[in-house]
């Protein structure tokens, strides 16, 4: 596949990753692997298998991607169960699980599955593997946070995760005890190649800025989100509050709604109501790589003040930039931000404390540039596509 090969990464990975990978695909070269979401678009798991498949395919492994269909109906349930692994409270009723069950048990029934690996991405389509008569291992992929799961919802989705040859998670924190399957931990990756994350010249940002009306003439803060409660895009509106009582600058919401996300329209309306009351916020809605990547570099701080996350790429791809990050101390972000050299941690709905580390940052711009600088090396050490290539390869192996 001409532009997606290995070798565009040698420079920017250790070449004992490369070397790595290799070997890893050697004993495996052919085999058929099929991985399954919901959504081709909206969030950090499509944009992981965007990457990841054509590099699979690229060392030698048949990699396919398949979508699960489904009424709006259908994803109000996902959502719940996605929303109670996280901890929260929620109801549903035996006419939500049937449905639920229902449509995938049509998809497992009529997709094609002539794989020899089967990988499952969170809980959508976790109940596929009881309508399929097993011939090969299948790994369900949890890519929330399930540090501390709704009972409830964990009774209900626990019978299916134990029909799986494997879990894998992205943190050791999210290995529960009542799953007592093999657990990898595979942390998620961005693509330095891809829309979002690759160069960009100053004249290419500025028309990109231009297109949305916007530029980088007072401080910019910005956060890359779906407008889901779990970001708390409220929260932001309420610390750039803070912030801009001290400081002239601006903040940029940008996110979508994904096709699997039902409550995105209402969390959306809430922020809308609330932006309209401060000045210089912009709430863009577009699905937009480039813009995404443009504002990133262009920020003075990137947020992501999460309340919940499974790992929260959008950090990675802000220090991949050079941008330094105050983010929530949930999920995966610890792991991304060394707090106070690559940017800051804060806890859950601490606004003062975020808006006192946003007001750091814009004061000291040498405070700014080191952590921009120190962002983007542990991001190529640890958090660059390759490196998710290598562990997956290995999970498969040992699988295979």
């Amino acid at each position: 596949m001409d532009g997606v090969g290995i070798e565009r990464y040698v420079g920017l990975i250790d070449a004992e990753i490369i070397a790595a990978i290799q070997r890893a695909a050697r004993s495996i070269y052919g085999l058929r692997v099929l991985h399954v979401n919901s959504t081709f678009h909206g969030g950090g798991v499509a944009g992981m298998l965007n990457s990841l498949i054509p590099l699979m395919n690229d060392v030698g492994v048949n990699a396919d991607w398949n979508l699960l269909y489904g009424d709006p109906a259908v994803f109000a349930v996902t959502k719940k169960l996605h929303n109670g692994l996280q901890g929260e409270d929620v109801e549903i009723t035996q006419e939500e699980i049937d449905a639920y069950l229902s449509i995938n048990q049509t998809f497992a029934l009529y997709s094609p599955v002539i794989h020899h690996v089967v990988i499952v991405h969170d809980p959508q389509p976790l109940p596929m593997i009881r309508f399929r008569q097993r011939e090969n291992p299948w790994v369900w992929r949890c890519h929330i946070d399930v540090s501390a799961p709704n009972p409830q919802i964990l009774k209900l989705v626990s019978p299916f995760i134990l029909r799986y040859d494997e879990a894998v998670v992205s943190t050791e924190a999210y290995q529960h005890p009542s799953w007592p399957i093999d657990t990898s931990i595979i942390p998620p990756a961005i693509d330095p190649f891809s829309e979002i994350n690759r160069e960009m010249t100053a004249d290419e940002m500025d028309q990109k800025l231009a297109e949305y009306g916007l530029d980088c003439s007072k401080p910019v803060l910005v956060q890359v989100s779906r407008f889901d409660k779990w970001k708390d895009p409220l929260g932001v509106l309420e610390t750039y509050q803070r912030v801009k009582q001290d400081t002239d600058c601006q903040l940029v919401l940008l996110g979508n709604m994904a096709t699997d996300d039902p409550e995105g329209p209402e969390i959306y309306a809430q922020v809308v109501q609330k932006a309209n009351e401060l000045e210089d916020v912009t709430l863009i809605t577009q699905t937009d790589p480039l813009l995404v990547n443009a504002l990133q570099r262009c920020a003075a701080v990137v947020l992501q003040l999460s309340k919940r996350e499974g790992f929260g790429l959008t950090v990675s791809e802000a220090l991949w930039k050079g941008t330094p990050v105050v983010a929530g101390q949930v999920g995966g972000i610890p792991l991304q931000i060394d707090d106070g050299k690559t940017g800051f941690l804060i806890q859950p709905g601490d606004y003062d404390s975020a808006a006192d580390r946003i007001l750091r940052l814009l004061k000291d711009p040498a405070l700014q540039e080191a952590c921009g600088v120190g962002g983007r090396e542990h991001v190529r050490r640890n958090f660059l596509v390759p490196r998710l290539l290598l562990d997956w390869l290995n999970v498969i192996r040992e699988l295979a």
